[in-house]
């Protein structure tokens, strides 16, 4: 479960590196088709990144949702690392295949699933 949490974490973390590097690179001119358009992909940046931070700290926690939030964000992932992977940019590629992989293994693990599942002297999982 910890490490599920970290990866998406870490994801939800590089997400918001990107939304930082996104939003100094509109404050300082570069170019955009759109201004409002790029103001909501800003937007939506920082949004993904507040819920994979949510869906990590929640799966920590044994929340039943978090699985399928943390799936449906590794297959995500790996529609986005699969064309980087064969477009050419190797680590990069990897970088995002790997771990969502692992992640979506580990998340029809048993122990995650009954970690998650829990309903007898622990906290509700809804």
């Amino acid at each position: 479960m910890v490490a599920i949490a970290l990866v998406v974490a870490a994801e939800a973390s590089a997400l918001l590196v990107a939304a930082a590097w996104y939003g100094y690179e509109l404050l300082t001119g570069a170019p955009v088709l759109s201004f409002w358009g790029a103001v909501f992909t800003l937007v939506l940046l920082l949004a993904f990144s507040a819920w994979l931070y949510s869906v990590g700290h929640f799966l920590f926690r044994g929340r039943r949702w978090t699985r399928a939030a943390a799936l449906v964000a590794q297959l995500f992932v790996l529609t986005i690392g699969v064309p980087t992977l064969t477009g050419g940019v190797i680590w990069a590629g990897i970088a995002m295949v790997v771990p969502a992989l692992a992640a979506i293994v580990l998340l029809f693990d048993k122990r995650v699933i009954s970690y998650a599942s829990r309903t007898a002297d622990s906290p509700p999982a809804f």
